[in-house]
């Protein structure tokens, strides 16, 4: 799988731009604020439907526009694509495959399929469970469209009973409808924790030997999936809450509250390892998360790479260039000195300057 080019219009800093990568590796470099990471965030908008720093269409499109296109081409199995992409600020995006609109956006997903690595993307074992859940969902659902909906559904419902919660507080009444809400946040809720148990141990199977190398042969990773609730228990905890979540207008039992823990040699390094111990359990997460991807969809994902090298030492960077192999990559730095001195094999040199391509190089 591969991105073979790009066109952007009206999007963040870009009036319009058109690139075209290379299979292999691709350097997008270029001082800080000029646009690099706006060209990784429309091509993991245009795999996923969401913005990787969470930002909502408007706030994308150019200042002064109304909307902003995206067009990626892509070729799968020798097989050309084509997705479009268009932005509205007070509308939902449209979104056409080969020219064929779509009606719901899960129809994009498994199409094009990357993994993202930022820098902060580091600090996900030591940051709050809520980023750890992402990185579970955002991978979840570019793999598995049962999961996407389970938890679209999910996320509907718990903010439909916490409105419900909220309401109750001037209508009482409204109590009777709350065991409907509750039976349909079992529902979703249950095959979510499942699915997120199964994609643990799928983890596991691979962040194990990943780890160890990483390490020196010093630590053994395991990743513990830690549910809020468990299934068995679900329907029971959710009745039990119900006082409780009248009382804080929000419902504090499910899935949404669940977090995963990092073990290296039975020490739970989110909370006691060091950040050197965190940052490479980071990196091993995000390189199984890549052969997990390969396993899954029987091809290779496009890797992004966000300044990421710049904050890795040199051991962990030439391990983690070592990995890509055969990976479409594209990659943003300030500078290209650290892949000169890896002597690292470059295919493709953009150099980004204001929102400009004013250097491609063969």
């Amino acid at each position: 799988m591969i991105i073979k080019s790009l066109e952007l219009a009206n999007y963040r800093n870009y009036d319009s731009l058109e690139i075209h990568f290379s299979g292999g590796t691709n350097i997008l470099y270029g001082n800080n604020a000029q646009g690099k990471t706006n060209i990784l965030e429309a091509i993991y908008l245009s795999s996923t439907t969401k913005s990787h720093k969470g930002s909502k269409d408007g706030d994308i499109i150019h200042f002064n526009e109304e909307e902003a296109h995206i067009r990626t081409v892509l070729e799968k199995d020798g097989i050309e694509s084509r997705i479009d992409m268009h932005l509205r600020k007070n509308k939902s995006k449209g979104i056409a495959i080969d020219g064929q609109k779509i009606k719901k956006a899960s129809e994009l997903l498994g199409l094009l399929n990357v993994v993202f690595f930022s820098p902060e993307d580091l600090n996900i074992i030591k940051n709050g469970p809520a980023e750890r859940r992402r990185f579970v969902d955002m991978e979840l659902c570019q793999l598995d469209s049962f999961y996407l909906y389970n938890l679209n559904h999910y996320n509907q419902i718990v903010n439909q009973r916490n409105k419900l919660l909220k309401d109750m507080y001037f209508r009482p009444e409204l109590r009777e409808t709350l065991n409907i809400w509750d039976s349909q946040l079992v529902s979703f809720g249950s095959k979510i924790i499942e699915r997120r148990e199964l994609f643990t141990k799928q983890l596991n199977e691979i962040i194990y030997e990943i780890h160890k190398k990483l390490s020196g042969d010093k630590e053994e990773l395991i990743i513990r999936y830690e549910p809020d609730v468990s299934i068995e228990d679900y329907e029971r905890s959710l009745s039990a809450s119900q006082e409780k979540d009248i009382k804080l207008k929000q419902t504090t039992v499910g899935p949404h509250r669940d977090d995963f823990s990092f073990m290296a040699d039975n020490i739970d390094i989110r909370k006691f390892g060091s950040q050197g111990q965190q940052r490479t359990a980071a990196l091993s997460l995000k390189l199984s998360e890549i052969e997990l991807v390969k396993k899954m969809i029987k091809d290779s994902p496009v890797l992004l790479l966000d300044d990421v090298l710049s904050e890795l030492d040199s051991n962990r960077q030439n391990y983690l260039l070592n990995s890509i192999g055969d990976i479409q990559t594209i990659i943003t730095c300030t500078g290209l000195d650290e892949f000169i001195n890896n002597r690292f094999e470059i295919d493709k040199v953009f150099q980004i300057d204001s929102g400009k391509i004013t250097d491609n190089v063969d």
